[in-house]
């Protein structure tokens, strides 16, 4: 990855603090951006093999970007915005992430370690392999000190809450403020729009408001939901803002929620998809769009209409394609010149991303250059929440996925839950504005 040349920058020049050595930053971008964009992709070793882990799916769905920010351990720097002198440090590796002698353990077991069956049944090497296991598991070490004391949580009420401010969030807000219902818009990032901003563009996509287009105090950014709770003043979303003076317990009580998330990038199994360079479509679609931060070149793999159009998006900014593999069906008309169907595919590297191949629909098989491979398939529906709240989930076979049941107007099992975009079935943004719009409607019809 690097920066796009002849792009202004979009904020302020810093540096950070990474192991000891100082490296150049954008203020206010994800601290996993300019890391890759400075050409460091290892963030991290993975628990077991010790494995380089580079940041993958810039959603915080993921573990492959957790690192020790300012002392604090296993923090999602896909998340955290850059600031002049964060102070970096790489995690699960010894004596560095760069050489880290337990790197070893991938060479010495090249089927696989089940340490809990290590040694077992020999007494006195069981009992030091029990305590070897204990010292290398876990996520980081312990902060060195006291976390800052948090600010008191606070409770808000409204009638509805709406969580997500993607495209069928946005239609269900909008609904509720042409029909003057009091709502509260929950949304994780610190803007409004999620993949009609970041991700591949689509043909007719909805526009997206500004905040100030909502009645005033109805949207709250950069605040993740945690739960669906009850307790005897009613039921209530668990939210943590991340205000001016830290990050602080929203308790918000409503008498109806309507949930769209959406989704999160999920992996695809194929020989070395843990390799640094590897990254989701969507998180390669919001580096380029939101940060102007790309590739030299990329092999796209997975299937569905996002994938070509990110291989139009990134050949439009200067990436040069080297492969396109469609690993369903052929690829549309209007699909990237190189597209295929394909199958096996498989990323090249030793500690990064150099090539990639695949099986030709012909049975032969073909090997590419590139620094990136790009992974898009179907978002995974952020079902948690719903199901948390009552509703059913149950696993779509055509989809391969978990999806939350729920009728055309967005009702579900449980009577004040709503779903809407892709927990429901997915498809466009267009579809899932219309599913938001239609929600939100029929909720409002059900209000006393």
């Amino acid at each position: 990855m690097r920066r796009l040349k002849d792009v202004p920058p979009r904020g302020r020049a810093i540096t950070v603090d990474l192991d000891g050595e100082s490296i150049p930053a954008i203020e206010g971008e994800p601290v996993a951006c300019s890391l890759v964009a400075a050409d460091e992709p290892v963030l991290a070793r993975s628990v077991k093999y010790h494995r380089p882990r580079s940041p993958y799916c810039f959603a915080a769905a993921c573990s492959h970007c957790l690192m020790r920010v300012d002392g604090m351990p296993n923090v999602y720097t896909c998340r955290t915005p850059a600031r002049d002198g964060m102070r970096l440090e790489r995690q699960n590796a010894y004596p560095s992430a760069k050489v880290d002698v337990f790197e070893t353990i991938d060479w010495f077991f090249p089927k696989g370690l089940d340490h809990h069956e290590m040694f077992a049944g020999v007494p006195v090497a069981e009992q030091v392999m029990a305590k070897v296991a204990r010292q290398l598991a876990g996520l980081g070490l312990l902060p060195k000190e006291a976390a800052p004391v948090a600010p008191p949580a606070r409770t808000l009420r409204t009638r509805v809450a709406v969580v997500g401010g993607g495209a069928a969030g946005l239609a269900a807000a909008r609904v509720l403020a042409h029909k003057g219902v009091p709502f509260l818009l929950v949304e994780r990032d610190d803007h409004l729009g999620g993949r009609l901003v970041h991700g591949a563009p689509e043909k007719d996509a909805p526009s997206v408001p500004e905040i100030t287009a909502f009645p005033k105090g109805s949207v709250v950014t950069r605040a993740s939901v945690l739960g669906l709770y009850d307790d005897e003043h009613g039921r209530y979303l668990a939210v943590g803002a991340l205000e001016a003076e830290g990050p602080r317990l929203l308790k918000v009580y409503a008498e109806r929620f309507l949930l769209a998330p959406g989704g999160h990038p999920p992996m695809l199994p194929f020989e070395n998809n843990d390799l640094p360079g590897v990254y989701s479509g969507r998180a390669a679609s919001l580096l380029l769009r939101r940060y102007d931060v790309a590739p030299e070149m990329a092999a796209l793999v997975g299937w569905g209409p996002e994938m070509h159009a990110l291989a139009k998006l990134m050949e439009e900014r200067g990436v040069r394609v080297t492969a396109v593999v469609d690993l369903k069906a052929a690829p549309p008309k209007d699909a990237h010149p190189l597209a295929v169907q394909g199958s096996e595919p498989k990323a090249h590297g030793l500690r990064r991303v150099n090539a990639f191949s695949y099986t030709q629909a012909g049975g032969s098989r073909k090997k590419v250059s590139c620094d990136a491979v790009l992974v898009s398939i179907p978002v995974s529906p952020s079902f948690e929440l719903a199901r948390q709240g009552g509703a059913k989930v149950t696993f779509d076979v055509g989809r391969g996925l978990f999806v939350v049941e729920a009728d055309a107007d967005g009702r579900t099992q449980a009577t004040d839950v709503f779903a809407a975009g892709d927990l429901t079935g997915g498809g466009t943004a267009r579809d899932a504005e219309a599913a938001g719009r239609r929600a939100a409607e029929a909720l409002v019809g059900g209000l006393s």
